[in-house]
């Protein structure tokens, strides 16, 4: 059966010096396979990457500890005030060891004034030269250490109420109740997240993308979430590189009033100019075994040949090559047949 010459039908892509259309040998195959032939990309190339919404005020609360779950006033999605009960949990024996120790504050305090008349009236005998210079030092003494395990027991009601108070979760900021994932008579231990709250005033999206493929600063960039557009107000660039991908977070904030949530998928585009010499091929004619990454190359003499790539950053549906190909090559779009065809006449 005679082949008939392959049409290679791949668009070319937006710019001088794209993916060009051309016309190859037959491959020698009973299926005839799509072929592009790999040109040096030039022009202005739009970019984009992958992201989530993020709230820039996010906490996940706990408490410091344990205790029965008694009170959930709120439920997930309700709007909260800074300061507002979020949940209770068991305090009375807490709630007891600070009633404990308000009553001995308040039987010091009256130890305190019986030690400050005595010593008024012992200066006053003093004066008169009714008791000596030592028993007036005795009562000064006396008075001054009441004052002290005064001051002490003021101090230890006072940690008391405090630890008391721990047993209430309250709301760090103006927000929304986002999570609650507990119920009531949960047992709430210490690090245990009770709750979260985030402000949907004010989010970002973040993203993460490899050095070689940072924009430039001041580079403007859109966002866009559930199909709408929006422009960022300011692009942060986080100083760390994440040394397992080799990745650079950017943080984009979102002007107030848009409409997204936490964790909602967002889709961050730009334009940039891709330089002289920078070859891009589809992202079908790749083909993986192990940790190679492999083409099959059109030959002149009409084969397929497989060669080793070396890859750099991907746009979209395209990835540019590093090493192992050359403009004006002509590679199969769809390796995988490739690999598994015939020859023609067996």
């Amino acid at each position: 059966m005679k082949l008939k010459p392959l049409l290679l039908l791949f668009l070319v892509l937006a710019g001088s010096g794209a993916l060009l259309v051309s016309h190859a040998a037959p491959l020698p195959y009973r299926t005839q396979l799509i072929g592009a032939q790999v040109g040096a990309q030039g022009g202005e190339l739009r970019q984009s990457v992958e992201g989530s919404v993020e709230a820039e005020r996010h906490a996940q609360l706990a408490l410091p500890v344990q205790g029965a779950v008694v009170l959930l006033p709120l439920r997930a999605g309700d709007r909260v005030k800074a300061g507002q009960l979020l949940m209770r949990v068991d305090a009375r024996a807490a709630s007891q060891s600070a009633a404990a120790a308000a009553a001995q504050q308040e039987a010091l305090r009256a130890q305190a004034r019986l030690a400050e008349q005595e010593l008024g009236r012992q200066r006053q005998l003093k004066s008169q030269g009714f008791i000596s210079q030592a028993a007036l030092e005795q009562a000064e003494t006396q008075f001054r250490a009441t004052e002290a395990q005064l001051r002490a027991q003021s101090a230890a009601a006072g940690a008391a109420a405090t630890q008391a108070g721990l047993h209430e979760l309250r709301a760090p900021f103006d927000g929304v109740l986002a999570e609650q994932p507990v119920s009531l008579g949960d047992l709430a231990v210490p690090g245990r997240a009770l709750a979260t709250v985030f402000d949907p005033r004010q989010l970002r999206v973040s993203v993460n993308l490899p050095l070689a493929q940072l924009p430039p600063a001041g580079t403007p960039m859109r966002v866009e979430i559930a199909g709408r557009l929006v422009e960022p107000t300011r692009v942060e660039r986080l100083p760390l590189v994440d040394a397992q991908a080799h990745t650079v977070q950017l943080r984009l904030q979102m002007p107030a009033g848009t409409e997204a949530a936490p964790g909602q998928f967002a889709r961050v585009s730009w334009s940039s100019s891709g330089g002289a010499g920078r070859l891009m091929v589809p992202r079908s004619a790749l083909l993986q075994r192990g940790e190679l990454d492999l083409v099959y190359v059109h030959t002149a003499q009409g084969r397929a040949l497989l060669r080793q790539v070396r890859l750099g950053s991907g746009v979209g549906e395209q990835v540019e090559v590093l090493a192992g190909l050359k403009a004006g090559e002509t590679l199969v779009l769809e390796p995988a047949k490739a690999a598994v065809q015939p020859r023609a006449g067996q």
